[in-house]
């Protein structure tokens, strides 16, 4: 047993150590990043997919169409005109005047992908030859006045093909949902950057790539639109390259009962398209079961009393906990440069949330254990209301197609669908 204690006291040191160091090389690439300036940006088409009215939507369209871009266009796919979106588009169109704004129908519901790469499908198909970007954005981003300018001026490098930015969630939400996400999601930005995965929320990618990669056909079979083009793009010799300004904030809240879905179909979207899903599955491994481990030899010495061996077990615990906290904290405090630079309001935090914080970061490896173990016998996920049974990769279906409804909405109004 006094082994079986070393053993994992030490491993959990030894992670808590590569931890700081991935993260010490995420930071260094937000300090040193400097945003290529280009007089000539190409004529850009931004495609935002829409079911359901997300929490911010008027602003999110709002902030679409106040880019600071010489020639773009919003293109908006909404799943049908009962959905929620569709007035709430239209109201924004009344009030801006916006000219450069077109609203259009989903046409075809193809089952064998998800709905978004349907949209996706049609809305880039759509397209005529002038557009010589795209740009894809989530209805629960609300972008900053140069976001498009900072997205698409890297494309302008020859073998860049795709840029990308990526979510991040405040720590400040009245639910433990939204804490436990928030805090899993720092660790999943960081993997996307050092794996070259892209966010389909807040990304560019030339036109000129879509149709030497056969995107728009891949995108026909496929549940998630983003994490496939790493390989599709890798293949062509065609780079992604992460933007430190295309972090977007994320106000939205969430519940632990329905943050568990949303973290199963991401952990499934993973296991199926992640080009370094053994490597996932490795840090899985360090970040939940060593310190799940930990915790239930604690809990079983305390029966035996085994006082000193408890101690020990408890020590590395905590200075794993703490060692995690800390960077929390100094990430949040760097990313709060960027937010601040886009005008955005900074996020306090408290020393409650901070003591909230500690209590999270075991939650938080308890929830992601549950989702990745229940995702790995599922074959079923629902998406915004939509069931979706996978058989593999290439093999989706989607069940059974309705329109999204009022009463589909949460009753709570920031909370995310």
């Amino acid at each position: 047993m006094s082994d079986l204690t070393k053993f994992l006291s030490e491993s959990l040191m030894v992670w808590l150590i590569i931890q700081v160091g991935l993260t010490l090389i995420f930071l260094w690439y937000l300090e040193t990043y400097k945003q290529p300036s280009n007089s000539e940006l190409p004529k850009t088409a931004v495609i935002l997919c829409l079911r359901g009215a997300d929490p911010f939507l008027p602003h999110c369209v709002r902030s679409l169409l106040n880019q600071n871009y010489p020639n773009y266009d919003l293109k908006l796919i909404i799943d049908s005109r009962e959905d929620p979106a569709f007035k709430i588009v239209q109201e924004v169109i009344n009030e801006t005047g916006a000219k450069n704004i077109e609203v259009s129908i989903l046409k075809t519901v193809r089952h064998n992908c998800s709905l978004k790469c349907s949209a996706l499908i049609q809305g880039v198909s759509d397209l005529d030859e002038s557009y010589q970007v795209v740009a894809l954005v989530d209805a629960d981003t609300i972008v900053h006045s140069n976001w498009l300018k900072e997205l698409v001026s890297p494309l302008m490098d020859g073998r860049t093909g795709v840029t990308t930015g990526n979510r991040w969630y405040v720590p400040t939400g009245k639910y433990w949902g939204s804490l436990v996400r928030y805090t899993g999601n720092i660790s999943t930005v960081i993997q996307m950057f050092l794996f070259q995965i892209p966010w389909g929320g807040s990304l560019a990618i030339k036109k000129s790539v879509i149709q030497e990669t056969q995107l728009i056909e891949k995108w026909g079979q496929v549940l998630g639109d983003d994490i496939p083009m790493h390989k599709i793009l890798q293949k062509q010799g065609w780079k992604i390259k992460f933007i430190p300004s295309a972090l977007i904030i994320n106000r939205e809240e969430i519940n632990l009962s329905e943050l568990l879905p949303s973290l199963q179909r991401l952990i499934l979207c993973s296991r199926l398209y992640h080009p370094k899903w053994l490597a996932l599955i490795c840090e899985a491994i360090s970040s939940i079961v060593f310190p799940g481990l930990i915790i239930l030899l604690t809990l079983g010495m305390l029966l035996v009393t085994e006082g000193e061996k408890v101690l020990s077990l408890l020590q590395s615990y905590s200075l794993y906990t703490l060692g995690l906290l800390l960077l929390i904290l100094v990430t949040q405090r760097r990313v709060e440069k960027i937010i601040y630079q886009q005008e955005q309001p900074i996020t306090e935090i408290s020393l409650t949330t901070i003591i909230k914080m500690l209590i999270a970061i075991p939650l938080t490896q308890l929830v992601y254990g549950l989702a990745i173990l229940s995702s790995i016998s599922t074959s079923t996920i629902t998406w915004r209301g939509i069931t979706y049974k996978i058989n593999d990769k290439g093999n989706i279906n989607l069940v059974a197609y309705h329109p999204y409804q009022w009463l589909d909405q949460p009753t709570d109004p920031k909370m995310s669908l």
